[in-house]
């Protein structure tokens, strides 16, 4: 691993257990890789996993919000010490774990454009969050949230018909009815709701970054045919959802520039740009380069099985999520 004397680009993965990157040229030779593990590198956070799970809430998991802010800052004072040269960093995109929210404090947009290069992320930060640990994919409380969300549109294969899945409790829908069912106050005080891939954009750019199509048919909210929210969910799980939530966009959206936090703390370019995440299946599906025909199985914290589709197929025992590099396909998967 070492420099090249041409242009760079950054790969972010916000995984249930690390924060891992990687820097590759313009040939996708990999000249470093760094990663921060939740566990070991973050211990005040007391995770296991990298999730917080109590024998008091059964069927409750969740991650704290500061902790993935926190593993960024280390993450790129681990590139820098390993000799990364930001300044030839072009782009940065990457992916994290799937159906996990982060809901923002109002007034953090204002914190977000105006953060001090002086200072971490996780000082400035630390007092944005309406609910301090994000809901994650191991959730599986909102079983009462699931029926109500398959009922008000005839039942879990309609429903797929429209999000690509039948009702889960680790789905996004489903976790957002909870937390406005449950904490009303902590929704009212959101200001914007983000799944864990835009979540990460939104540090980079220092700005609400938009939720993808592939990691947003991942929440029982999104049509995955009209590419938009689907306002008879969105009613149904909470009001005002729309705005919270903001647009949604290709996953391949260049987004913006990097924050000028980046350029003046760690000599990113100006230049450098923000491409949209997504989530951590739609990306493997990338990485792989897979086509029409293609089957490929995915090994990690929860096993999958995923291909290209044309087409979408109604399942109610698998996922279509749309496709995160051509907007006219699909892609299926079950796990």
């Amino acid at each position: 691993m070492g420099e090249t004397s041409g242009p760079t680009y950054l790969g972010l993965d916000l995984s249930t257990q690390q924060l891992k990157a990687v820097v590759v040229d313009d040939e996708l030779k990999i000249l470093y890789e760094a990663n921060v593990e939740f566990d070991n590198d973050l211990p005040e956070f007391r995770t296991h996993g990298g999730v917080n799970q109590t024998k008091d809430a059964p069927g409750v998991a969740s991650a704290p919000c500061l902790m993935w802010v926190k593993a960024l800052d280390m993450l790129l004072d681990k590139l820098r010490v390993c000799g990364v040269d930001f300044s030839k960093v072009r782009a940065i995109s990457g992916c994290a774990q799937q159906h996990g929210t982060v809901y923002w404090n109002k007034g953090s947009r204002n914190q977000l454009q105006n953060l001090r290069p002086d200072k971490f992320l996780h000082e400035q930060l630390c007092s944005s969050f309406a609910l301090n640990n994000s809901p994650i994919w191991m959730d599986s409380s909102t079983t009462a949230e699931c029926k109500i969300i398959e009922e008000t549109v005839g039942g879990p294969r309609e429903l797929a018909k429209i999000t690509g899945s039948r009702a889960y409790e680790r789905f996004s829908g489903a976790q957002i009815a909870k937390i406005w069912r449950t904490r009303p106050d902590v929704y009212a005080n959101s200001e914007r709701i983000c799944l864990v891939s835009n979540f990460v954009a939104t540090l980079l750019i220092g700005n609400y970054a938009p939720i993808d199509y592939a990691d947003g048919s991942g929440m029982n909210l999104l049509d995955i045919h009209m590419k938009d929210w689907s306002n008879e969910l969105l009613m149904t799980v909470a009001p005002d959802l729309r705005d919270r939530l903001g647009e949604t966009v290709p996953s391949f959206t260049n987004l913006a520039p990097i924050a000028t936090y980046y350029v003046e703390r760690f000599g990113f370019s100006e230049q450098c740009r923000i491409i949209a995440f997504t989530g951590d299946n739609p990306a493997s599906l990338i990485g792989m380069r897979l086509k029409k025909g293609d089957l490929a199985c995915s090994l990690g914290t929860s096993d999958t099985l995923f291909l290209w589709l044309d087409v979408p197929k109604t399942l109610t025992d698998g996922h279509i999520l749309c496709n995160p590099i051509d907007n006219d396909a699909f892609m299926g998967m079950l796990w």
